[in-house]
């Protein structure tokens, strides 16, 4: 590895909690960025309560998306505490929040008031509804822009009511939407040499997810409407998920010569006469017209089978496909070993800590974090000694919990 990492020199301040801030944060912490995190006295960050929980201090949750941050937890209720913030913030190069919009205002934390002191600061926010419209001002969650955009009434089975993602899809996508846009502006802030407010929304980015959804919708004049459709594509006929004597797995021959690969290969292995020389399905339109015949067919085939051997059969004839693994089996998966995706870090209090990683891959840096999640106040000497605050300064801070850590009292 011979170069620095893409953000080094870049200070950011993650003044966020919970999940889609947080992440945003260890992003730019794994790019070289200096993080930041600041958290409130007591019990800080929420997500340190989140499963799964060590002890009361840390979460599974946390450790993961605070890695490779300094932290700080500081009382704003103090003017010693405001002061702090000022300095810290007139420091930075990026600021990220994600509180209901209007919060951070009223602490002296808004845009307005930050730019105005560094007009070079990237902010960015992270809300349900964004900072403009006529539900700006309501609360919400990933759960929350799941419903409202359109994707959860989408999956699911027929007669049923949609299941729960159990993926924070809405704080994640909005998450790295972020990441994306803060590199865009500290890009931008080179030749314009300001920065600006980044307004990301978790409803604004999971309905620019659609892939189809809304042209459909939007193009046929408002007659196609996505439905449930249980465990496939009604409009990519086959493409869907199978159940197996021993497992479920996931078949993609919607592209016609592999559809034509498919049902010829299913033919010889125990398959219908003239399954795989139906010309009724070699074109999608057709397969689409009799996606019923062809599933009863697929899924009396797939039932018979075991998961490995019906994979095996797949992979000889370069049909895409996988067996549908729990999270066990995707952590021992060598791929994800070969890719370094679950990371080792070596914990003072816990020993060793495996984490998902980040899927970020450079030919001449390397994006894994080695260093744990901060305690609570963990850092706020160093922090605050970097700033300029004197030794004193800093022990009366400390003494008052201004400057608040792990285990104090007060």
């Amino acid at each position: 590895m011979s170069q620095v990492l893409p953000l080094a020199g870049i200070r950011v301040i993650d003044y966020s909690h919970f999940l889609a801030g947080p992440y945003v944060g260890r992003c730019l912490a794994a790019l070289g960025a200096e993080v930041i995190k600041v958290e409130r006295p007591g019990s800080g960050d929420a997500g340190r309560q989140h499963a799964f929980t060590l002890d009361e201090q840390q979460s599974g949750y946390f450790l993961q998306l605070n890695m490779g941050k300094q932290g700080v937890s500081v009382n704003m209720k103090d003017p010693r505490g405001k002061a702090f913030m000022q300095r810290l913030t007139d420091s930075a190069d990026v600021f990220i929040e994600n509180y209901r919009p209007g919060a951070l205002d009223k602490l002296g934390l808004g845009y307005a008031e930050l730019s105005a002191r560094n007009p070079r600061l990237v902010y960015c926010s992270i809300s349900a509804y964004g900072h403009t419209g006529p539900d700006a001002h309501r609360a919400g969650f990933g759960l929350i822009a799941e419903a409202k955009s359109g994707i959860m009434q989408m999956v699911g089975v027929p007669g049923e009511a949609p299941p729960l993602l159990r993926i924070s899809l809405g704080d994640m996508y909005t998450g790295i939407h972020a990441v994306a846009a803060i590199n865009a502006a500290l890009l931008g802030r080179v030749n314009s040499g300001r920065g600006q407010h980044i307004d990301m929304a978790l409803y604004d980015t999971l309905v620019s997810m659609h892939e189809y959804a809304v042209q459909c919708y939007t193009l046929s004049d408002g007659t196609v409407l996505p439905e449930q459709t249980g465990h496939d594509m009604p409009t990519s006929t086959l493409y869907g998920v199978f159940r197996a004597a021993d497992g479920d797995l996931v078949i993609a021959a919607q592209v016609d010569d592999a559809w034509q690969r498919f049902a010829a290969m299913l033919e010889a292995n125990g398959g219908p006469a003239g399954f795989g020389s139906d010309s009724r399905y070699h074109s999608l339109n057709g397969r689409n017209a009799h996606r019923q015949a062809i599933l009863a067919v697929v899924r009396d085939w797939v039932g018979a089978r075991q998961v490995a051997d019906i994979l095996q059969l797949l992979d000889d004839i370069d049909i895409p496909s996988a067996k549908v693994q729990r999270i066990d089996e995707v952590v021992a998966d060598p791929q994800i070993k070969a890719r370094n995706m679950v990371i080792e870090q070596q914990h003072p209090r816990y020993g060793t800590l495996r984490l998902p990683n980040l899927p970020f891959r450079f030919s001449d840096c390397d994006t894994t974090i080695h260093q744990v999640a901060p305690d609570l106040g963990q850092h706020n000497a160093e922090v605050a000694a970097g700033l300029g605050f004197t030794p004193e300064e800093i022990t009366a801070m400390q003494a008052d919990g201004v400057l608040f850590t792990h285990g104090d009292a007060r």
